[in-house]
């Protein structure tokens, strides 16, 4: 560990180059050098266009049960550092880079990326053609793939792969989400205490969610109750009576979460104020009768346009989301008020 007056700036020792494979499960096989721990590793193939911000990208509980290519041809020069983490461990299956930097240097690093994925037991591989990746996976959709650096034959791996557990058959908020309620008092709580004002108090219900979503409501509110996203009811969330409720992130295909679908069915249908955002977005969707797709190669990046409906006007937005209200099952009491610009999908 490193201070941060100190900085952190070394040429990586990686051990000597050991022999990786991707291999996806119509049998493509992309040669290249392992980075992580050597092993092998099953998941969805995707990939993310950010420039930067890998640190946040590994940490995003949204990616587990997923393999996750980054298009940006280096990454690793600026290292590691606990400010940045969006959960407390890297929850993807696998990592797929054109070139793991072999420098480290910056004032807020405190480890390598290199020694990161060590720590976390993450298998990688380097050297790929990632543009030549992105592009199949633009034209003929996310698939399932496995990082190795065994031996094994490709029909055996490719065997492998499709026996593996697809993200439709996968609990996977449980495996992310918080295990107990727990209570985070927001920046604005003094001011309203001295002001003798009154305390407001939102529920986050936790299917995944990042850091950084927790940290800007504990800006804009007093009090926030977070609560586990695989076990709470809609009776638990009356009974501490929020003045509002979010649905957070998550990872995984959200027609499958029947328990979580029915919570949001209740919140919309006893007219409790709620706000959905990527997997809770969708599971909102679903509880109003609409139905969900699973997006060809998704939204995973920092550069996504989205217009506002009524006013014309666009943002630029970060996303984080493979599936999308179908628009033509959505029922007339629903109002579209954005659209994605790349490509038309309800946002």
């Amino acid at each position: 560990m490193h201070s941060v007056s100190a900085g952190f700036n070394q040429t990586q020792q990686f051990p000597s180059p050991r022999h990786a494979r991707l291999v996806l499960s119509d049998g493509s096989v992309y040669e290249g050098r392992s980075i992580g721990v050597p092993g092998t590793t099953f998941g969805e193939l995707m990939f993310n266009t950010g420039v930067t911000g890998y640190q946040e990208v590994l940490t995003d509980p949204s990616y587990n049960g997923q393999l996750v290519m980054l298009t940006t041809p280096e990454v690793g020069n600026y290292g590691v550092n606990l400010q940045d983490y969006q959960s407390s461990a890297i929850h993807l299956n696998g990592f797929v880079v054109t070139r793991l930097s072999p420098y480290t240097s910056s004032w807020r690093a405190e480890i390598s990326l290199q020694e990161f994925l060590v720590k976390n037991g993450i298998v990688g591989i380097e050297g790929v053609d990632t543009r030549a990746l992105t592009l199949k996976i633009r034209d003929e959709g996310e698939m399932m793939a496995a990082i190795t650096t065994t031996t094994l034959g490709i029909d055996e791996l490719v065997a492998q792969i499709h026996a593996a557990p697809k993200l439709a058959e996968q609990d996977l908020v449980g495996q992310v989400c918080c295990k107990q309620p727990y209570t985070l008092i927001g920046r604005p709580m003094a001011k309203a205490i001295a002001d003798g004002a009154v305390v407001q108090h939102f529920c986050l219900v936790d299917f995944g969610v990042k850091r950084s979503i927790i940290d800007y409501l504990l800006e804009h509110t007093h009090q926030l109750t977070v609560l586990p996203g695989n076990r709470t009811t809609y009776n638990d969330i009356v009974a501490m009576k929020p003045d509002g409720v979010m649905l957070s992130n998550g990872p995984g295909d959200p027609s499958i979460l029947a328990p979580q679908i029915e919570l949001a069915r209740q919140l919309v249908q006893n007219r409790v104020p709620t706000v959905g955002i990527c997997l809770g977005h969708q599971l909102l969707g679903l509880a109003s009768g609409a139905t969900m797709k699973k997006m060809p190669f998704g939204h995973h990046g920092g550069n996504h346009p989205v217009q506002d409906v009524e006013t014309g006007q666009i943002f630029i937005t970060s996303q984080n989301h493979g599936y999308a209200a179908d628009l033509e099952s959505l029922p007339d009491q629903l109002k579209v008020t954005h659209v994605n610009l790349n490509d038309g999908s309800v946002e």
